[in-house]
């Protein structure tokens, strides 16, 4: 089911997160949403998150990246995208206008004419339902398991940890993020997001990060 496809001038945060409130509006909040790393929905940061994904994981959805480089592991949505430039952008239109026009006709034949083989020659809107997960009024922090140090993140994108200032993620600005404290090594997260760890033998090293995971080994 094609939910939404809107034409944006920009991929900036200010602009998309709308589009996402009113279609969580509308249709209730996903369990998961599969990205790939681009912008705006990850980043080069800490945990890969952006000021998007940062606030879906406060929402409490989870968000599963693709590898770089491949594709195939959003397959259906790829696909997707590539009837969607042959049907609408191959030449774009001339008009802003036009283009959403097109895009919105793209959509309902998309989704209420167009049989599609993996639901038996049924198209999406036979089938759909929306979410019952309701889209809360007010945000709150994420909590911690007791035991867990937290800091709240800098406008730098820091915090400061025996002494030294640790580069977090400048997406994470005002967040509070949570330590736990293990030998010498602790872990930190944004709510269950591993961002990474310091490692008070080497504190000059600042924050380690792991390397990035495939949304296929979230478990």
């Amino acid at each position: 089911m094609l939910l939404r496809c809107t034409a944006l001038r920009s991929t900036k945060w200010g602009g998309v997160r709308p589009i996402f409130e009113h279609a969580f509006r509308e249709l209730g909040l996903p369990e998961r949403i599969r990205t790939d790393n681009g912008t705006p929905f990850a980043s080069r940061g800490a945990g890969g998150l952006s000021q998007l994904s940062i606030w879906w994981v406060k929402l409490g959805i989870r968000h599963e990246r693709t590898q770089p480089g491949h594709p195939e592991q959003n397959g259906r949505h790829e696909r997707m995208h590539r009837t969607l430039k042959q049907e609408t952008l191959r030449p774009p239109a001339s008009t802003f206008r036009r283009q959403q026009a097109r895009f919105d006709a793209f959509r309902r034949e998309y989704n209420e004419e167009r049989p599609h083989e993996s639901l038996d020659d049924r198209p999406p809107a036979s089938i759909y339902a929306v979410s019952t997960r309701v889209l809360p009024r007010r945000l709150e922090p994420p909590t911690y398991p007791d035991g867990f140090e937290t800091r709240k993140v800098a406008a730098s994108g820091r915090i400061r940890w025996k002494g030294v200032h640790v580069q977090v993620n400048h997406a994470l600005e005002g967040e509070w993020i949570g330590i736990d404290r293990r030998d010498g090594v602790h872990q930190l997260y944004f709510a269950d997001v591993s961002l990474g760890f310091v490692d008070d033998a080497k504190p000059e090293l600042g924050l380690i990060r792991p390397p990035v995971t495939s949304w296929a080994r979230v478990k």
